[in-house]
């Protein structure tokens, strides 16, 4: 599939926090292959855009900004699930932008191809490996989520592994398991970050494990850099 083909739900103009450190622009690609509950950006969920983005007006817009903007990211929905990725992100860096991409790592074969024209990647990690179904509601997810890790930590570029916690999902077992994964992995950073309310999720869990000083320690004490991000 070529650049054309890719489904862009949306477009943000500007972000300073998508990207740490760079100002860039967000492409939300249409779809997502998974169904967790606390999803913040539900209406990217389904394969068909309500109001899709051409190729051609992000092109556009992409050339205007050569100069300010430093760097493009990759959002979504989930944006391997698209074949035309791969094509829209070698256009993006033959644009002179950097690229940045969120993921949660559904589609290992396809990261692999991308890897080699990313600069930065968001990689979400929902809990255990072996617990993943609990969340995204898809078996075997945990498994593709496992290998896309190895991908992304095995390629040498900046990269940052968050955990969204919901506790009514993720237990502390859960992130016990998934933080001594994670060491295991060579992962030496990973942010812990606040369940915010959403159209899915229309209620807030509670999140007591957030303010447990001394689980948060045992958590952190195999780590280099842990981070917990409020909403």
């Amino acid at each position: 599939m070529a650049a054309d083909d890719l489904v862009v739900g949306g477009m943000a103009p500007l972000t300073t926090v998508d990207y740490p450190g760079r100002l860039a622009a967000v492409l939300f690609c249409q779809g997502c292959p998974w169904r967790c509950p606390y999803c913040h950006n539900p209406h990217l969920l389904g394969r068909q855009a309500e109001h899709p983005v051409p190729w051609d007006d992000v092109r556009a817009f992409l050339g205007k900004r050569w100069g300010f903007l430093d760097a493009v990211v990759i959002s979504g929905g989930e944006p391997l699930l698209q074949s035309a990725i791969i094509d829209a992100v070698a256009a993006i860096k033959d644009m002179g932008f950097a690229v940045a991409l969120h993921t949660g790592g559904g589609h290992p074969d396809r990261l692999r191809q991308l890897m080699p024209n990313l600069d930065w990647v968001g990689f979400d990690a929902k809990t255990a490996f072996d617990a993943y179904a609990g969340v995204t509601g898809i078996a075997a997810s945990g498994e593709a989520a496992a290998l896309s890790l190895a991908e992304v930590v095995a390629a040498g570029i900046d990269y940052e592994v968050r955990t969204t916690v919901d506790e009514t999902l993720v237990s502390r077992d859960d992130l016990l398991r998934l933080a001594d994964d994670l060491a295991s992995r060579q992962v030496q950073t990973w942010t812990l970050q606040e369940c915010r309310e959403t159209e899915i999720a229309n209620r807030l869990p509670e999140i007591a494990l957030l303010d447990d000083g001394a689980f948060l320690e045992r958590l952190a004490g195999r780590f280099d850099g842990f981070t917990v991000r409020r909403a």
